[in-house]
């Protein structure tokens, strides 16, 4: 059988935010009614300062398929890191497809993100702060706006020249009223939606940081050692996560809700309007697949979609 090859390009071109946006609201319904063993995470440095991370299988009732995703990153190259998911069929293990790991995670967990403000922020939640400006606080700002009015964003980074940076090109990008801020505590003062999408290995927000009824959302602490929530504030908040199985990976040690667990209504979300909620995203590898299910069923068939039969 053929196996198709999905570049970053081809990727791109397949996917629609709006129905990955509901597709992933009905795969977090599913998740918390069949909920099976734990996937698995592995990872390993072949070199000083470089990684290789591994995380199988991707699984889902009503799916015929999963996935293996693997990641790469360099300590000599950029940050960001690399990586490929491939898609398998369940009952045969056939290889379906081979995509580019690089927009399909960023807008799958883009939109996971906005979900999660959708279940839990305040519905007149309409001040943002960003912090970190790489590019998957970009995607979580354009994903956001799917599901909340925005009203203005401020940015921090490390690095203020980025922030200043990112502020300038998503004014331009969606219209949207922007300015950095010179530190953590300038971003937040005001905001009712926090996103913190950075790599930092020490928390950056405390107890007292946050307005009352303020919703963060947390996609930086991917992965063992990094921490942006400090302990305090997530004994002081409701905290939600997307795989309570993996939630050590972000640090913390109040036990989480699963977010689908309130989607699917076993378990409650936002009580009023004065709770400070907090949802931290992992990507367990159930995501991957709902993702790269989502771009295969629009490239399957396509003649013109690259192919390769492994086995010639």
């Amino acid at each position: 059988m053929s196996t198709l090859l999905l570049t970053r390009t081809d990727v791109q071109h397949s996917m629609d935010a709006l129905t990955l946006l509901e597709e992933m609201r009905e795969a977090f319904r599913a998740e918390a009614a069949h909920r099976d063993a734990p996937p698995q995470s592995v990872q390993a440095s072949p070199q000083a300062g470089g990684l290789v991370r591994v995380s199988f299988p991707g699984t889902l009732p009503g799916i015929p398929a999963y996935t293996v995703k693997l990641q790469t990153a360099s300590s000599s190259g950029p940050p960001a890191s690399r990586g490929v998911v491939h898609l398998h069929a369940l009952d045969t293990g056939a290889l379906l497809a081979v995509l580019d790991a690089g927009h399909l995670l960023a807008l799958g967990t883009g939109v996971v993100g906005a979900l999660a403000a959708d279940v839990l922020a305040r519905p007149d939640a309409s001040r943002v702060a960003l912090i970190g400006a790489g590019p998957q606080a970009s995607m979580q700002l354009k994903s956001l706006r799917l599901v909340r009015s925005l009203q203005h964003v401020r940015v921090y980074d490390e690095a203020p020249a980025r922030a200043v940076d990112f502020a300038a090109r998503m004014y331009k990008a969606l219209d949207l009223p922007m300015r950095p801020a010179m530190s953590v505590e300038e971003a937040v003062e005001d905001a009712d939606l926090v996103i913190t999408a950075t790599s930092a290995r020490e928390p950056l927000l405390f107890p007292g940081m946050l307005r009352g009824g303020t919703h963060v959302t947390a996609v930086g602490a991917d992965g063992p050692g990094r921490a942006e929530l400090s302990a305090g504030l997530l004994r002081q908040s409701s905290f939600f996560c997307d795989h309570p199985a993996w939630s050590t990976l972000l640090g913390e040690t109040p036990v989480p809700t699963a977010l689908g667990e309130v989607l699917a209504g076993a378990k409650p979300g936002r009580r009023d309007a004065a709770e400070v909620t907090v949802f931290g995203a992992v990507g367990p590898p159930w995501q991957d697949l709902v993702a790269a299910w989502h771009v295969y069923q629009g490239v399957r068939g396509d003649d013109a979609a690259r192919r390769v039969d492994f086995e010639a």
